[in-house]
Formats: structure tokens, C-alpha cells, sequence
């Protein structure tokens, strides 16, 4: 198993386990329940999907959204045995031991780290207010429907 923080500085490398942030309604969650519920999740989301030798549907158990736990999962590539093994050097086939448990249950993945960075050579001011809100009578998912001038 690789030392965590080895990982930590692997996944901060990787563009697509970066972009994984807590939204609005995984913050209002976490902070509605509070760290220790949350965590009791992620423990057990961890021995029922993650914990076995060949868990059911690996590599489509964790959803990608709709609990702090999942975004975190995918953040921190615990989310199936192919990520745990290659990221944590945790073999699949066998079932997972108490540490490799806590370590997909980890505390500090459920720490918040904000709104992904904006592209080089961009900045918020200059970024666009974009709304995608689909099925809204006042915007159909047009970007640009907000840019129009009135007619």
C-alpha cells in the first residue's frame, strides 16, 4: 500500500480526479449531518461495495454525484478495485483489510477544497455567467440565452 500522502501529491497530477469537487448540495449535506454521519457512510459504502474480493459491478459501483462520499471517492480514486489498485497499490481479489478500509473512508477526503481552477488565461471576471438549466421556460439550456439582447 502507498504511503497517502504519496497519493495525494499522484492525484493532484491527474486532471480528471481534480475536478471532482463537493457541490452546493454534497456541502449542504456534509454540513447538514455533520462529518461523523457522513463518514459512517463512507465506512459503510466502503465494507458493502469496495470491501469484498470481487464486488458486485466493480468499476460502476460509485456513482459520480448525490453524496459527499461518492465525489470524494472518485477525488481521491477509491471509489473501485481498479482505482484502489492502481493509485494505492491495493491488490484486487482479495478482500479488503482494516486499513485499506479506513483508507477508502478517509476523513480527509471529505475536506472541501473549493471551486475547480479556472483555465490559464482566464479569470472570473472575464468568465461568463453561464446557466444550463434544462426544462426552465427561461432558459432551455441555451448558453448564450443570457447574452442575447431582448427582442
Amino acid at each position: 500500500m502507498r504511503d497517502l500522502d504519496d497519493v495525494f501529491r499522484a492525484l493532484d497530477g491527474s486532471a480528471f480526479r481534480r475536478r471532482f469537487r463537493l457541490g452546493t448540495a454534497e456541502r449542504a449535506y456534509l454540513a447538514a449531518k455533520g462529518l461523523d454521519v457522513v463518514l459512517a457512510h463512507a465506512r459503510d459504502f466502503v465494507d458493502k461495495r469496495l470491501a469484498p474480493a470481487a464486488p458486485r459491478n466493480d468499476g460502476r459501483q460509485t456513482p459520480f454525484r448525490g453524496h459527499p462520499v461518492f465525489v470524494a471517492q472518485h477525488a481521491t480514486a477509491t471509489c473501485c478495485r481498479g482505482c484502489l489498485a492502481k493509485w494505492h497499490d491495493i491488490p484486487r481479489g482479495r478482500a479488503l483489510d482494516a486499513a485499506a478500509r479506513a483508507r477508502g473512508a478517509a476523513r480527509r477526503s471529505l475536506v472541501p477544497r473549493g471551486p475547480p481552477p479556472l483555465r490559464p488565461g482566464f479569470t472570473a471576471a472575464a468568465s461568463p455567467a453561464v446557466s444550463f438549466r434544462r426544462g426552465s421556460s427561461r432558459n432551455d439550456g441555451d448558453p448564450l440565452e443570457s447574452h442575447r439582447s431582448p427582442t
